[in-house]
């Protein structure tokens, strides 16, 4: 204590200064403060080598720590749920007085994004309906197989009773008046002009358009011809009672203008008590089309398999080796040659005498000219007379 009744009071920040515990039963026990600070240094330095022991999970092994770890797991687990329960609750009210107090703004801006993707969401649906047109299109088997190309059709209109398109497909594609046009269900029409990238097709129910047709149930020939209405007519129908009510219609490939057996549609009785067709590309719009580049029924054909077969002979007969060919190429060459020599000789004496031929021949050829002569004959008659005398 001081000299006036005041007690000193020790300082902290002396080295080696004893610190007092003044509140609690401890106040005259007195610490050094480096004793406290190396206890906190050694406290703080056991803890650091625990946390990196425990972050080292691929280097320690279970058996050292693992039900230590599982048993803190299992007790903190449950604790920190039950503590973090109010702070999930709190933030959830949060937002519900947020967007509640924010909905108008929050609608705003919606509605504004729902401007903005309603171009998207019509042009997604449009790109959806020509992608399933070109699935479709793209779908389309014939038997037997004719090369198609697809193209795309709009209306041309030149009067009350034509039905006609145009399609952006030419005779640079391939293209030639009479080819057939189809689509995913049936029978078009058929091209009737041409240029280098543009195509008319005159529709089935044009003025102008006849199609052979049969009845696939009775077989049955028919023309379907165009009268400017919806649903074109069956005219001269063989048979009797050959077609019914819901009959297919197809196409028969007399002529050789279609394919046999392409679907154009069912059979139906008019109310003029002429027999129509519902026509079966009636079903879908015909935008896009399939040009069937069929020409006639021999490009159809398999030209390997109408082929005669080879010979049984000469089909076993071996091919004639190199030397072989020589022989007959060596033969061939002397018997030109000996047919040659023997035109020479024959023809030989008229032009000069062959040594070969027999010695009385060789003069024959000078005298024989003058005893034909008729100088010495006068003699002859005047000596014979005499002679009989």
């Amino acid at each position: 204590m001081s000299a006036g009744g005041v007690p000193s009071i020790p300082n902290p920040l002396m080295e080696g200064a004893p610190v007092a515990f003044r509140d609690g039963p401890f106040e005259n026990l007195k610490v050094p403060l480096a004793w406290t600070a190396a206890a906190v240094v050694i406290v703080a330095i056991v803890l650091s080598v625990l946390l990196l022991l425990g972050d080292r999970r691929e280097a320690a092994t279970a058996d050292s720590y693992g039900p230590t770890r599982a048993a803190v797991d299992t007790v903190t687990g449950p604790v920190g749920g039950v503590l973090a329960a109010p702070v999930r609750w709190a933030g959830a009210a949060s937002d519900f007085v947020g967007g509640y107090f924010f909905a108008v703004s929050e609608n705003r801006r919606l509605r504004r994004e729902l401007a903005e993707l309603q171009p998207w969401r019509d042009q997604a649906i449009a790109l959806k309906n020509v992608n399933a047109r070109y699935e479709a299109m793209l779908g389309i088997r014939t038997e037997p197989p004719v090369a198609m190309i697809t193209a795309r059709s709009i209306s041309e209109s030149r009067g009350p009773f034509v039905n006609a398109r145009l399609l952006d497909v030419g005779s640079g594609k391939g293209v030639r008046v009479g080819n057939p046009v189809i689509n995913e269900h049936g029978l078009v029409g058929r091209v009737t002009g041409t240029s280098a990238r543009i195509s008319r097709l005159v529709l089935l129910t044009d003025v102008a358009s006849r199609t052979p047709v049969l009845v696939d149930r009775t077989d049955a020939r028919a023309i379907l011809t165009g009268d400017g209405s919806g649903n074109p007519r069956l005219e001269f129908v063989r048979g009797n009672n050959s077609v019914q009510a819901g009959d297919r219609i197809l196409t028969s490939g007399d002529g050789g203008g279609y394919p046999r057996g392409v679907p154009i549609g069912v059979a139906a009785k008019g109310i003029d008590g002429s027999w129509r067709v519902k026509l079966f590309s009636d079903r879908g719009a015909i935008d896009y089309v399939r040009v069937m580049l069929f020409q006639d029924f021999g490009q159809l054909a398999d030209v390997a398999a109408l082929s005669p077969p080879p010979l049984t002979g000469l089909a076993a007969a071996p091919a004639p080796t190199a030397e072989q060919a020589a022989a007959i190429a060596d033969a061939g060459a002397r018997r030109d040659a000996a047919a040659a020599q023997r035109a020479a000789t024959a023809n030989a004496p008229v032009t000069t005498p062959t040594p070969t031929r027999p010695a009385p021949a060789r003069p024959a050829a000078a005298p024989t000219a003058t005893p034909p002569r008729p100088a010495p004959t006068p003699a002859e008659p005047a000596a014979q007379p005499g002679g009989e005398g």
